[in-house]
């Protein structure tokens, strides 16, 4: 399995990088420890992949995942949400089995 991507979270990510002027910026997701629920999701863009990250090509757009973050997200979703009650990215993770109000941590 892998990542996928929507368009809305592809739009979001060109719109980013066309604001910050880094067209050539590599989208990093990950895991890391904490969050209401014990685990957390966590994005940045960046200049390049570390040397191990797991790649992914999206039209155009590089995502990069470490190894040990890529066995928490494997089979996820990144979708972006623009409503009144939220707006921003989404993770669709079918590893997770409980998830927080806030969308931003989970457990497995």
């Amino acid at each position: 399995m892998a990542i996928s991507i929507t368009t809305g979270a592809l739009e979001r990510l060109s719109s980013l990088k066309r604001r910050r002027q880094t067209p050539t910026a590599v989208l990093r997701v990950g895991v890391r420890g904490g969050g209401c629920s014990g685990l957390s999701y966590f994005m940045d863009l960046v200049e390049g992949p570390e040397p191990k990250d797991k790649i992914f090509s999206f039209e155009g757009h590089r995502v990069a995942i470490d190894r040990k973050s890529y066995l928490f997200l494997n089979g996820t979703e990144i979708d972006f949400e623009k409503s009144m009650k939220r707006t921003g990215f989404t993770f669709n993770n079918p590893l997770a089995s409980r998830s927080c109000s806030c969308g931003e941590s989970f457990t497995l």
